[in-house]
């Protein structure tokens, strides 16, 4: 299923810059990705930009036993959680983000404005990036892609409009069905949809990226902060 856009009418016609901004900054990154990947040195960089939950446990571990220097390894290893937002390791994965953030984040920023909506996706992802720490401390291998901030775009959209219908494409063979889905059930395709993000993997030695892991599919609570966003936005 291929959501494509919603039916949802608005007063306010101010345009999504952000969603652009993001939209294109990501494809602007994943470019670099290939041209790292045909010279050797993708692997270098995602391990140097990727969030990977055991770096920063480990330094924070020696930060705390008294290694006063391992704070500055702790700094540095965290920078992955933004980072890693940016990033992604397949194609499949980078399609799939865009056209979620593009159909559901297009709409969301005309109701929020700017500044929220961006706030939300940063915040969203930083948070459920803190998650994935936090349940999988000794994961190895990077982790990738703004899954966590557009499953929040996606909880603060079906809290909005729960009622809404998404124009949407089933695909069969090489025929396009049009029709009409509920938001809500979205909720659960994000996730079975994911399912196919190895679909067009770049080749990331030593052990690649975004491999199958507990935090990873976690994303349940990067829905949860985004309704609980809007909802604070609405109590405002």
């Amino acid at each position: 299923m291929i959501p494509i856009g919603d039916n949802v009418f608005l007063f306010a016609q101010r345009k999504p810059y952000v969603t652009y901004i993001l939209i294109g900054i990501t494809i602007g990154l994943f470019l670099w990705e290939l041209k790292l990947e045909l010279g050797n040195e993708l692997g270098y960089t995602i391990s140097k930009l990727g969030l990977i939950p055991a770096g920063i446990t480990n330094a924070l571990t020696a930060a705390i036993s008294g290694n006063h220097a391992a704070w500055i390894a702790v700094i540095m290893s965290s920078t992955g959680i933004l980072t890693g937002m940016f990033l992604h390791s397949s194609f499949a994965q980078i399609l799939g983000n865009l056209l979620f953030l593009w159909v559901f984040g297009n709409t969301l920023e005309k109701i929020i404005g700017h500044r929220q909506f961006l706030l939300l996706y940063l915040t969203a992802g930083i948070f459920t990036a803190l998650f994935q720490i936090f349940t999988e401390p000794n994961l190895n291998i990077p982790i990738i892609g703004a899954n966590g901030a557009i499953a929040s775009i996606i909880g603060a959209y079906i809290f909005k409009f729960p009622k809404v219908k998404i124009d949407s494409v089933l695909p069969l063979l090489i025929v396009f069905i049009p029709v009409q889905i509920p938001a809500f059930y979205y909720l659960f395709w994000w996730f079975i949809q994911q399912l196919f993000y190895g679909i067009g993997s770049l080749n990331i030695p030593p052990l690649g990226a975004n491999q199958f892991s507990i935090g990873y599919w976690m994303q349940g609570i990067g829905m949860l902060f985004g309704a609980v966003y809007i909802r604070f936005i609405q109590s405002r």
